[in-house]
This record gives C-alpha cells, sequence and structure tokens, in this order.
C-alpha cells in the first residue's frame, strides 16, 4: 500500500477541483480537508485493489452533501456580500465567472460535470454516488456541458 503522504499528493488536486466545482470556491477547502481526515482514517481498511480516485471521490462527494446541508441550516444573511474577483489563468486558478455559472446548473448536472470532467469518473460511478441510472448520468453531464458551452463567456 502507498503511504497515505501519496496519495494526498497524487490526487488532492482532483479532489480539490471537484469540491470547488460542487461546491464553490469557499468552502472546497473545508471539504477537501474533511475529505482526507476521512479518508486517513478508512485508508488502512482499503482493497489493495480498490480505486482511489473514485474512493476519494466519493469521500469528496458525501463531505459536499454535509456542506450543503449545514448550509441549509444556516440563518440567511441580511446584506449580500460582493464576490470575490474572478482569477483566470492556469487550470489551478479559481475562475468566478465559471462557478456563477457553474451554481446556475441544476445539481445533478452541476455533479455530473464535476465528477466525470475534472475527477475523470466514468458515468456508472458518478451514477452509484449520485442516484439514477448511467444513462442519466451520461444525460445531465451532456446537458450541464451544453449549458455551460452557451452561457460561459469565451476568452477573446
Amino acid at each position: 500500500m502507498q503511504p497515505f503522504e501519496q496519495i494526498v499528493t497524487d490526487y488532492g488536486p482532483v479532489v480539490l477541483r471537484v469540491c470547488r466545482a460542487v461546491l464553490g470556491p469557499q468552502e472546497a477547502e473545508d471539504a477537501w480537508s474533511e475529505t482526507f481526515l476521512s479518508a486517513l482514517k478508512a485508508y488502512p481498511d482499503l482493497p489493495p485493489d480498490a480505486n482511489v480516485e473514485a474512493w476519494l471521490v466519493t469521500i469528496a462527494h458525501r463531505k459536499a452533501i454535509d456542506v450543503t446541508r449545514a448550509a441549509a441550516r444556516r440563518p440567511t444573511p441580511v446584506e449580500t456580500l460582493p464576490e470575490r474577483p474572478g482569477r483566470t489563468g492556469r487550470p489551478e486558478d479559481w475562475d468566478g465567472d465559471l462557478w456563477q455559472v457553474l451554481r446556475a446548473l441544476p445539481d445533478r448536472q452541476r455533479q455530473a460535470v464535476a465528477y466525470h470532467y475534472l475527477a475523470g469518473l466514468p458515468y456508472k460511478e458518478i451514477a452509484d454516488l449520485c442516484g439514477g441510472s448511467t444513462d442519466a448520468a451520461r444525460r445531465a453531464a451532456a446537458d450541464g456541458i451544453k449549458t455551460l458551452r452557451t452561457t460561459y463567456p469565451r476568452p477573446a
């Protein structure tokens, strides 16, 4: 078995991108940390032939659900804070404009896009994570990408 530190190094960026796409930039880092804390506890029991990336994305998905539920229980603020300025450039940088478009997608589409196009999970695993069929996961991802292509401003 690989040392857990190597797992974090190898899969940390993918898990962070998934958390950002599903939750947004403000809550992604906490979900990422919670994902790896949970994974650290369960890692010794992970079968040697397990798909580590899919396992971590599954944990991140559950942490995202926890964050979403916790946010729903918080009181609504009276004033809205201004958005953080968008950053463009390397794929690792966060683009606030992209988050605005992702946030407008229905939950299933946003999750399918994040899990398939950012984490590289097959549609079967997305269906297992989110519920529904493989075809429904494929359709949600396709619909989400179609919406992103028509609504996300392309760089000049």
